[in-house]
């Protein structure tokens, strides 16, 4: 069976239907089987995703990236491989 990735606001949506669910009366472990997930993959998403909003999630992952992407040249050189000789 292929593994199901989430997005950052996929995640968070969860995380907010599981926090309305307890706050009923339901267990964690009835609600991981209602949103399809291991109560492992819910604590690790509510330590790394706990309070963050929408906005902060898509903001992060615009950082994250912008640091993959190779830096410009910084300094005197870097002029030299923009000119032909």
């Amino acid at each position: 069976m292929a593994r199901k990735r989430y997005t950052a606001e996929q995640i968070i949506g969860h995380l907010r239907q599981a926090e309305i669910r307890t706050s009923e009366g339901k267990t964690v472990l009835e609600v991981v089987r209602e949103l399809g997930i291991s109560e492992q993959i819910y604590y690790r998403w509510r330590k790394e995703y706990g309070g963050t909003e929408v906005s902060q999630a898509r903001l992060s992952s615009y950082q994250k990236s912008l640091k993959d992407q190779e830096p410009l040249p910084k300094g005197r050189g870097s002029s030299v491989w923009l000119r032909e000789s």
